[in-house]
Formats: structure tokens, sequence, C-alpha cells
């Protein structure tokens, strides 16, 4: 017990706030954001990032992003987006700043499919100058995307994509535990966001709940990484998307985000775009404030246990 107590005391502890997160993310950074669809997207962070006027980002979206990429576009922090899909399933197909930045040439997006995205991270990773693919091959990806190189394998001759790699800066997480060390579990699979882990160099991770390095080892099967640059406590911070294990997505608090973000994609008119961004990104000072503004009760109406006993 005595080794185990002086093993603990050397070790660093880094928890950090929100604020402190994102202070090294400056104008024209590549940023890499984790989640997928409608679940565990690291909003506190992301919330801060447009609080702090961050602008011009090459912004990795999750390969199957959402409306945490179109709150960014929207808010004028991207300039360059890498990602294979932005759309909220079934309350929108296709996100809608996403789509109007695109098609006036607002943002450059960088056009990618799954296998492409995840083999530039694996490049990045593997400190490679691409990565082969076949995905693709035999289609006009090479004439979207110039980045990508037609190539015959000298071993078998075999016709191949070449990937580049795709290099965060800094990459945002989220995840349902770590310990005050970084050594991080999500619930659930963490989607493709181990990806993300290896091939950046600094990690930030939100998390649900800070717990004791003596419980996560009960289950050291679940760590999905370690040693993250710094986490955040953040309850309820994926919201309005799901938290694994934790609470569902907040559908009309999504229907509210897409409503505002229509009109400004459709008529130029920012007035509801703008109120929603004073409301719940400008106005709250923390998340606590964040979460106060949209209220406990309704919170609580979110939890998946409530949700199960409901349906």
């Amino acid at each position: 017990m005595q080794n185990l107590e002086q093993t603990e005391l050397k070790r660093k502890k880094v928890i950090i706030d929100e604020k402190e997160a994102v202070s090294s993310i400056e104008d024209g950074m590549i940023v890499s954001i984790g989640g997928f669809l409608l679940s565990s997207h690291p909003m506190s962070l992301i919330r801060q990032i447009i609080k702090r006027g961050v602008k011009n980002l090459t912004l990795v979206g999750p390969v199957s992003a959402s409306i945490e990429t179109d709150l960014l576009i929207g808010a004028g922090c991207v300039k360059k987006l890498i990602t294979s899909y932005c759309g909220v399933e079934e309350y929108a197909p296709i996100c809608p700043l996403y789509r109007a930045f695109a098609e006036q040439g607002k943002i450059e997006i960088y056009e990618v499919d799954e296998s492409h995205y995840y083999n530039g991270l694996k490049a990045a990773a593997l400190q490679l100058p691409f990565f082969p693919d076949l995905a693709g091959v035999g289609t006009s990806f090479p004439k979207v995307n110039p980045a990508f190189k037609v190539f015959q394998d000298p071993i078998k001759g075999q016709t191949l994509l070449a990937i580049p790699p795709i290099e965060p800066d800094v990459s945002l997480l989220y995840a349902a535990h770590s310990d005050p060390y970084g050594n991080v579990q999500p619930i659930g699979t963490g989607f493709g966001d181990r990806m993300h882990w290896i091939a950046c160099k600094k990690v930030f991770v939100q998390v649900e709940k800070i717990i004791d390095n003596l419980e996560l080892r009960k289950f050291p099967e679940r760590t999905a990484y370690h040693s993250a640059d710094g986490v955040v406590r953040a309850p309820y911070g994926s919201h309005p998307f799901a938290g694994p294990g934790y609470y569902v997505e907040d559908g009309n608090h999504i229907r509210e985000y897409l409503a505002a973000a229509e009109e400004y994609a459709k008529g130029g008119n920012r007035k509801k775009y703008d109120a929603y961004l004073e409301k719940y990104v400008y106005e709250p000072e923390d998340q606590v404030a964040y979460l106060e503004r949209v209220g406990l009760r309704h919170l609580l109406s979110l939890h998946e246990d409530v949700k199960f006993q409901l349906t």
C-alpha cells in the first residue's frame, strides 16, 4: 500500500477547466473533434473555442459530423473542413450551414470517405508520408481531391490511392470517465476517437466524471487512451448530444438550433442564429451556467433510465 501511495504522489494530475483546455488553440490551427453523429461530442470545449473568437481553423470533424461542426462553421471559426458527412440523422439529412457555406465557397471542403479519413489519421500516427488505400480506386476521387495520388503497388502492381496524413495540432474528445492522471474510459465503443488520440500529440478530453485510479483499474480493458494532456470534468458535457451511459440526445434543443441555422442558411438572416449563440454560447460563463440556461428539469428528462421507462 505504501508503494502504491508513493506512486500516486509522483504522478501528475491533469485536471483542468474548459477555458484552459482550449487556451492553446490559435487561428489557423488544425483541430480534430471526436464523437459520432448524435453522440459523444465535447460541446463544452467547442463553445469555448467560439467564445475565444478563434478563426481560420482546419477542422477535422468527426468522421460523421453533426451540429457541433455546423455550429463552429456558423460562428465563423472554420476555413477548411475534413469529414465524410455532416448531418443530423432524422432531424436534418445535411447540416444547414455546412451546406450553405460549402455551396457559397465560404469554406473549403477536403473530400474524403470514411476509409480515406481514418487512413489519413493512421498515416499521421505512423509518421508516414501517405497510407495506401483501395477505397476510391477507379472513381473520380483523385480529381475531386487532388491531394490523393494514384500509384502502382511496387510489390504486386496493384493500383492504389496514396492518402496523405491528417495531422491535427490539437484533438478534443469526449468520454465517460477519467482518473486524475488522464487515463480515459468511454462507455461503449468510443467510436473512432482512438484514431484522433494516436494521430495527435496534444489531446484534451472532456468527461462526465473523474474516478479514482483504483476504480479505473478494476476494468483495465475499458481504458481507451492514456496520458491525456488535460481532462475537463463537464457533467452533461455532450449536450445536446447523447452521453452514452448517462443521457440521450436532446431533440428539442437540436430542433431549436436547426430552426435558427436554417433561417440563416436560406435567407442570410442571422437574427435567430445570433440569438442562439448569445443564449447558449456567449452569455453562459461556463458549463454550469450553460446547464442552468438549459434547465435542470429538462436535463433530468434526458436521463437514459427515464427514457427507458417512458418507452
